[in-house]
């Protein structure tokens, strides 16, 4: 019965070909992709329509029509339905869907750039085989947006580990370029998986814009958060203590090596001092790390007094890390977890340059972290969480 009804879509697909020649391609194709989606659903299914077998793991449950612009022209499809405790839907056709998420990305990418409609024309004709119109742009535009929006917008859970960073894309205001500023934040569940919990663009002043983008983690389920880390931002540590006040707080020891170049006086000693902070850093527990710091207080005292005084003051802002065991510590010590996602971010936002207002830049941004979010979400686990280690 199968083989007589793959026979029968093959010929009356090849009957359009014949009749019809190139005209005829788009329903050759949409017999054949239905019945492609047909059979694999009988395969799923474990069973025929109406056949009787004690395999069954569901039933048929009719078709839903559904149109697909293609090369070709508009397919017709009738995507197979079924019903029952097994979940079925086209492989075929999901691949098909991504190709159409990553094409409205492209259309969408190209149109915060300014490249006008008759330019995104061309492209697709070359990629695509596709025209479309300035319509076409601004749906597929606010369709990504509704996406976009239920992603930043999606219920968190226990976190115990946050990074934070932020960066600085240039954007259109009032007339001029200013900077804006883009918050990132990261965590490692309770279940050791990495996960971009959300980001925000604003023009708005430093510590308000933290303190808004903080507690809306919080609003959408962030909890039993242990520490923190990341670098001394302009107005993150006041937006720390009014949000997350309690939360253990530790600076990223990369940018405290990056910090303290700007008090090394001499090029000569900059390697030195490095040397220096990276011993403080990696010792083996918070005490052997003091004693490192007074060391390296008392030895550029002289020398240099204003990195001796820098040291003294902001070092032991990295030291909270030395709660944790060690393996977790080399994991949580730094926002080099950000800084990865910051380097693909510019990449992107290289080619665009100068961005038409905030909601263009949050998009394109919010695309890039979603797709890596669901990388991290569904890859290994990232780090192994010692309970019995944990910090009360």
């Amino acid at each position: 019965m199968t083989h007589a009804q793959d026979d029968s879509a093959i010929s009356t697909a090849l009957e359009q070909i014949i009749e019809n020649g190139f005209d005829g391609l788009d329903t050759a194709v949409s017999i054949l992709i239905n019945e492609a989606m047909r059979i694999e659903r009988s395969r799923v299914l474990e069973a025929e329509p109406w056949q009787r077998t004690q395999t069954r793991k569901g039933y048929a449950n009719g078709y839903k029509p559904k149109s697909v612009d293609s090369r070709i022209g508009k397919l017709a499809l009738k995507v197979p339905q079924v019903r029952g405790p097994v979940q079925f839907y086209p492989s075929s056709f999901e691949k098909g869907l991504r190709s159409e998420r990553a094409l409205k990305l492209a259309m969408a990418e190209m149109y915060i750039n300014g490249v006008s409609t008759r330019k995104v024309n061309e492209v697709l004709k070359q990629l695509c085989g596709l025209e479309i119109t300035s319509t076409q742009v601004s749906r597929a535009t606010g369709l990504l947006d509704d996406e976009l929006e239920k992603w930043r917008n999606r219920p968190l859970g226990h976190t115990p580990f946050v990074l934070l960073d932020a960066r600085y894309e240039k954007v259109r205001h009032g007339g001029s370029v200013v900077n804006c500023a883009v918050l990132i934040a990261t965590g490692v569940t309770i279940d050791g998986q990495r996960s971009v919990l959300g980001v925000s663009v604003s023009l708005s002043e430093a510590e308000t814009h933290w303190r808004t983008f903080l507690s809306s983690l919080k609003e959408r389920g962030l909890h039993g958060v242990i520490m923190i880390t990341s670098d001394d931002h302009q107005g993150l540590k006041a937006a720390l203590k009014s949000v997350f006040n309690g939360v253990s707080w530790n600076r990223c020891h990369v940018h405290l090596q990056r910090n303290a170049s700007a008090y090394v006086p001499k090029v000569a000693m900059r390697s030195a001092v490095a040397h220096d902070i990276a011993n403080i850093l990696s010792a083996p527990n918070r005490d052997e790390a003091r004693r490192l710091l007074d060391l390296a207080v008392e030895k550029y005292s002289s020398k240099a007094p204003r990195l001796s005084s820098w040291m003294q003051e902001n070092i032991p802002e990295g030291f909270t890390v030395f709660m944790l065991t060690y393996a977790m510590r080399r994991r949580l010590r730094t926002t080099n977890m950000i800084e990865r996602l910051n380097r693909e971010i510019k990449r992107r936002t290289r080619v665009a340059s100068l961005f038409p207002n905030e909601a263009s830049l949050l998009r394109l941004v919010s695309a890039i972290l979603m797709e890596t979010s669901e990388e991290w979400e569904t890859s290994k686990k990232y780090l192994t969480l010692e309970y019995d280690q944990l910090p009360n």
